[in-house]
This record gives structure tokens, C-alpha cells and sequence, in this order.
């Protein structure tokens, strides 16, 4: 089931996502869908389901400021948040967006739509963004020592998707942020 707008709205206020993730959500689904309409116009016999992605991009974040439950890490409460919801197939999705996902096989991004959520994901804070001006704020951030050494291991990994979708798409990634269909920010 594909989420309405205003579901989407509720699931926001009911999780108390606070606005400025909000916004870094909208993003990530204008970058996630450019994307995906990029590749379906240059590849014909790629199919990538839009709706879906945008869904799953609005609300790859939702568990940021939702209770949480013992041993739950993010994503795991956005995965049951949804399920509850009955949004499993966009958990399906969800499951997949985390920095650390991509590090092991049975999470890391298999499906286009859930690749294209991931790199999305990375190209953003509050506005559209390179994979390594990214890991640079990541790094940035005075994270603990394990936090650093997952980042480390998952930047090679992020680097090779990011020039595994860009190049099939034949844009440089620094140049993304640069395009005028994209809007960086919402107001």
C-alpha cells in the first residue's frame, strides 16, 4: 500500500519527526525519484516503481525521534513503525537505507529502488549533496570510535554505488546538486 499524502503528514506529527528531518526526507525523495525517472528514460527496460520509492523516502526517517524500543536501532523502529502501519512493503525499503545496512549482505541494497533510496539518502542533509561532503559532516560530528570505523567501511562501498548509479545515468556526482530540477531545499 502506497501512503498518502496526508498519511504521511500523520505519521510524521504521531512519530514527532521534527521539521528540518521532514524536509531532509522531501529531499531525499526528489533525489531518489530524479533518479529512478532518469535511469526508466535512458534504459527503457529498467522499470522503477515511483511511487514506492517516493513513499519509502518520505518516511525512511520516521523512527528519528519515535520512542524506540529496547535494542532497536535505526532503522529497526521505522521498519516496525511501518509494519504497524501496514506499510510493510515500504518498510521493505527502509530496511535497506542505513549507513551500516550496506556493510552486511543481508540488509545491504539489492533491488533498484532500494539502492537508489540509499544513495539518496547519502547525498543529503538538508539539501542535495556529494556522497563525500557528506561522510565529511559525518566525520565531522565527533562520532564515537565504532561509529568512525563503520563509516570507514561503508564509505568504499558508498563510493562504488554512487558511481555505479551516476555513471549509468552519465552525470558526474558533484554535478546533482548543481541541476535546476532539483530543489535543494524546501521552504
Amino acid at each position: 500500500m502506497i501512503p498518502t499524502a496526508a498519511t504521511i503528514r500523520k505519521l510524521w506529527e504521531v512519530n514527532f519527526l521534527p521539521p528540518y528531518k521532514q524536509n531532509h526526507c522531501v529531499v531525499v525523495a526528489k533525489l531518489s525519484t530524479w533518479f529512478g525517472r532518469q535511469l526508466m528514460e535512458l534504459y527503457p527496460d529498467v522499470s522503477v516503481d515511483l511511487p514506492l520509492l517516493e513513499a519509502a523516502a518520505l518516511l525512511h526517517d520516521i523512527d528519528k525521534a519515535a520512542p524506540k524500543n529496547p535494542n532497536e536501532r535505526h532503522p529497526d523502529a521505522a521498519v516496525r513503525i511501518l509494519r504497524d502501519n501496514g506499510l510493510g512493503e515500504i518498510s521493505d525499503l527502509v530496511r535497506t537505507h542505513a549507513l551500516h545496512a550496506i556493510l552486511d549482505q543481508s540488509t545491504a541494497p539489492q533491488t533498484l529502488e532500494q539502492k537508489l533510496l540509499y544513495l539518496s539518502d547519502k547525498m543529503v542533509k538538508h539539501s542535495i549533496i556529494t556522497v563525500d561532503e557528506r561522510f565529511a559532516l559525518w566525520r565531522s560530528e565527533g562520532l564515537p570510535e565504532r561509529a568512525l570505523k563503520e563509516l570507514d567501511a561503508a564509505y568504499p562501498k558508498v563510493k562504488a554505488l554512487e558511481k555505479e548509479i551516476c555513471s549509468r545515468i552519465h552525470i558526474e556526482p558533484g554535478k546533482i546538486a548543481e541541476l535546476p530540477t532539483l530543489l535543494n531545499r524546501v521552504q
